[in-house]
């Protein structure tokens, strides 16, 4: 395992986007790391606001910056808002890194998307892709915003030493993840449907796309882990992936979601709508090489998000 070039224990180490499913998965792992966890809600700071970001960072003076907080939505919300998420996404980005380098913090760890990567990058995708071609259509707006950040946290390294790094996770579930119909990513938006026609005793439960795609999901609390790992000990230019190197087919994670919730019905997948990426599965070897990899199988992170959703939500029965 290399050694750390990051020592977090006694720093003050801002969570930027603690609200989220993977701020506060970051905040949980951070809280045994022996630091002190900086936070700020957006009631109080706008990060798509300039002078807003510059002001509390210049108060705040945090060591590091994990920099978690995006606006974030599945398919349907990134091919009918791309406005919205390259303006918001931009902003935050562009702010958050700009006034870390202004308040004189000099770590780091912007994190980037799977999404950033071009639809036919080879597979399992490699960081050098980053930039290869055009992201899929139904997210280019937020993968640019996302690329935007990478590429201005590596020059301001590049231009003034900064030790800014970017890691891009895969596509993450688990507790605190958003179950709204329309703003959800894959695996919430079919845990929430499952539920809806197990309690409506629904006979079979419509899925866009035809169940073909593949994806690799990672449990949140083993992205924070990988992410506090990265803030310890990665240090360079390139971005590194966070990832668990396997996938498994929309059809498979449907049918697996199924089982947890105990929806007994008819999976019916509608071909004619987008499927988006036929597969994104990351290369994890250089996490993996610098002695990180994820230790909770799909099965366990799904169930541990179905106990977080129905504790959360009063109106699904237990």
């Amino acid at each position: 395992m290399e050694s750390k070039v990051f020592d977090t224990s006694g720093k003050r180490i801002w969570v930027a986007g603690h609200r989220g499913m993977v701020g506060a998965a970051v905040v949980r792992r951070l809280a045994t790391a022996g630091c002190e966890i900086l936070t700020v809600g957006r009631e109080e700071v706008d990060l798509t606001r300039q002078a807003d970001v510059e002001r509390w960072l210049d108060k705040a003076r945090p060591d590091a910056i994990v920099m978690a907080a995006a606006r974030v939505g599945g398919i349907h919300a990134n091919s009918t808002l791309p406005a919205d998420f390259l303006f918001i996404n931009l902003m935050i980005g562009a702010n958050v890194v700009n006034a870390a380098h202004r308040a004189g913090v000099k770590r780091l760890v912007n994190l980037g998307s799977s999404c950033m990567y071009p639809v036919g990058a080879p597979q399992p995708i490699a960081e050098k892709s980053v930039g290869d071609g055009r992201p899929e259509p139904t997210n280019e707006a937020y993968a640019v915003a996302k690329l935007a950040t990478a590429s201005l946290a590596a020059s301001y390294r590049q231009q003034f030493a900064d030790d800014y790094v970017t890691a891009i996770p895969t596509n993450l579930y688990g507790p605190g993840d958003n179950f709204d119909p329309l703003m959800s990513h894959v695996a919430p938006a079919l845990m929430r449907r499952m539920i809806e026609a197990r309690e409506s005793r629904s006979s079979r439960v419509e899925i866009w796309g035809s169940g073909t795609p593949r994806r690799e999901l990672m449990f949140v609390d083993d992205a924070a882990d990988a992410i506090l790992f990265v803030l310890e000990r990665y240090s360079a230019a390139e971005p590194i992936n966070i990832g668990i190197g396997v996938d498994v087919s929309i059809r498979e994670l449907a049918e697996l979601i199924a089982r947890v919730v105990g929806y007994k019905g008819e999976l019916a997948f509608d071909a004619g709508k987008p499927d988006g990426a036929p597969r994104r599965l990351l290369d994890n070897s250089r996490l993996a090489t610098l002695g990180w990899q994820a230790r909770t199988p799909l099965a366990d992170g799904l169930d541990a998000m179905y106990r977080w959703y129905r504790k959360h939500k009063v109106d699904v029965a237990a």
